[in-house]
């Protein structure tokens, strides 16, 4: 099961735990080697079912059930935090737990976590998946921009007004102070947006 672990690349702290098999099974002593494989689920977390088989001169196979525990170090929230909060160190830390167990998913490393936005409430100790944060607006209706177009070779900049927030790598509607048009323009950056030529 150990080899099953490392050959998956999973990294973290585990434990296993194998049923032990009805003592009311007589199974002939196998003079081959011993075929083990997984077989369910494709990963090996949680519940597991390993098919043992002897293709011996007596053949036999037998499947054996387990649990395997995979402890890694995850994102959680120290305190309690609100819908929309955008996530600071202060807010998470890294705490180890069993992954199996995490059925939303989870965060491994602070960086995917510090600088987004809760998509909903957390309470102290709960961990923080995927689904939990988005990418924080870094521009706001009405902030002043700088509106940046490319062609070849040629770069042209000029002053605008966002008419609506926008994250890193969202379109939003931004009006042109020079024109007076509105344009589409992407985000790149606070108070920085793109236009396409």
């Amino acid at each position: 099961m150990a080899d099953y672990l490392q050959r998956s690349e999973i990294q973290g702290r585990h434990e296993i735990e194998i049923n032990r098999l009805d003592p009311r099974l007589r199974l002939p002593l196998c003079d081959k080697e011993l075929t083990v494989t997984l077989e369910s689920p494709a990963q090996p977390i949680g519940r597991v079912t390993m098919r043992v088989r002897c293709d011996g001169s007596s053949p036999w196979t037998v499947f054996v059930p387990g649990q395997v525990r995979l402890y890694r170090d995850v994102v959680t929230a120290i305190r309690p935090l609100k819908r929309e909060a955008v996530l600071s160190d202060m807010d998470v830390s890294l705490v180890e737990r069993d992954v199996g167990l995490l059925n939303q998913g989870y965060l491994t490393s602070l960086k995917q976590a510090v600088g987004k936005k809760l998509t909903r409430p957390l309470q102290p100790d709960q961990v923080v998946a995927p689904g939990h944060v988005e990418q924080a607006e870094v521009i706001r209706k009405g902030d002043q921009v700088v509106i940046s177009a490319h062609s070849g070779g040629m770069s042209v900049r000029m002053p605008g007004e966002a008419l609506s927030d926008g994250a890193i790598g969202k379109q939003i509607s931004v009006r042109n102070q020079r024109s007076k048009r509105i344009v589409k323009a992407r985000v790149i950056g606070p108070g920085q947006v793109e236009v396409a030529m």
